[in-house]
């Protein structure tokens, strides 16, 4: 089992912990990120685009000239996609993108993501937050030499916390229970504290116990 060290919000050492294994002890799944991440980001997507067929636009129940002696070709509508103020061919309509995907496969690019992040050294673990103002939030990244975007994770309780982060440009704020692989590879660093840290699953089984 894989162990990282604990720091403090000034930077220095306060002890180890170990990760979870089936997080942070995974060989990265490309193709099961890549299915994962484009999953998430369709179901993001409204679905309420919409055009009107020409059965659809008001209008154009009269034939625009009599069929035959023009010289031009027959029109039966006004309203036909050709015309201007027409309907609209083949255009889009309302429908949903939502890809269905298996909730191991989404476990497993989770923690895909959050591996890959362990190897380049971009996990890191807070021993108690203990502050609760934007100045102090930044004295903290600065002094766990953070210097690309972060997620933070953070617990329900921690408002202040959050409050701290949130209005820090380069930071990213995301509840433990709604981590997930895309907020992870769109952050160079993770940032837990202990309390957030995701548990070993003995661990965790131990604390629900009791």
């Amino acid at each position: 089992m894989t162990s990282i060290a604990v720091k403090t919000v000034a930077g220095q050492d306060a002890g180890s912990v170990e990760l979870a294994s089936v997080l942070f002890g995974v060989q990265p799944n490309v193709p099961v990120m890549h299915q994962v991440v484009v999953a998430q980001l369709a179901h993001r997507r409204a679905g309420t685009q919409s055009t009107k067929t020409r059965a659809e636009v008001s209008g154009g129940g009269k034939k625009p000239f009599n069929q035959k002696g023009t010289g031009s070709a027959r029109q039966g509508s006004t309203r036909s996609p050709h015309y201007v103020g027409g309907g609209v061919a083949l255009g889009p309509k309302p429908r949903s993108y939502t890809q269905k995907v298996n909730k191991k496969v989404v476990k497993l690019a989770l923690a895909s993501a959050l591996s890959d992040r362990l190897i380049d050294g971009k996990v890191l673990v807070v021993d108690d937050w203990g502050f609760s103002k934007t100045k102090d939030a930044v004295a903290t990244l600065k002094a766990l030499g953070v210097d690309g975007t972060v997620l933070v994770v953070v617990g329900r309780d921690e408002d202040a916390v959050a409050k701290s982060f949130r209005n820090i440009p380069q930071v990213q704020l995301v509840l433990q229970s709604e981590l997930n692989a895309y907020d992870v590879l769109c952050n160079k660093y993770i940032l837990f504290s202990k309390k957030t840290l995701p548990k070993p699953k003995a661990e965790a089984e131990t604390g629900a116990a009791s």
